[in-house]
């Protein structure tokens, strides 16, 4: 079985050490692309820029930040779920807003999952354990 990419929309260097250590755990590190916010996401997504000669291919799961800078996770999420091409993709909102309203918008604009990052090291592990297990190895998505 073929372990697809997940791609880590996150600009805080301790989150995304974190994440890829936790994500290790499942063997799945070597399979996480980190860009630092929503434009560089975008040009992975569709094979621009810097990504332009990467292998085509969607990731498995975006694991999506909120607060980045240039275009931030709630933009993102808006222009991928606007793309016939990319909308199929899942999208699991990681972030420290526990705030109603983002939460609430996050859905409205079609994230599959919402987690707030738990501030317990240990936590933050397991949670990312879990999300890369279910997104990862158990969710199907339709191929493109």
């Amino acid at each position: 079985m073929e372990v697809k990419t997940i791609l880590l929309a996150e600009d805080n260097p301790n989150d995304i050490e974190l994440t890829i250590e936790a994500l290790s755990e499942n063997n799945l590190a070597n399979h996480v692309v980190s860009v630092k916010d929503g434009v560089e996401a975008l040009e992975y997504l569709r094979c621009e820029g810097a990504y332009k000669d990467r292998k085509k291919g969607t990731p498995a799961v975006i694991l999506l930040d909120i607060k980045m800078p240039r275009m931030d996770g709630m933009e993102l999420l808006k222009e991928i779920k606007a793309d016939i091409n990319l909308k199929s993709i899942p999208i699991v909102m990681l972030s420290s807003s526990r705030e109603e309203p983002d939460l609430r918008k996050c859905y409205e604009l079609g994230a599959n999952a919402y987690i707030v990052k738990p501030v317990n090291f240990q936590d933050f592990i397991e949670a990312v354990k879990h999300i890369g297990t279910f997104w990862v190895l158990l969710n199907e998505i339709p191929s493109n």
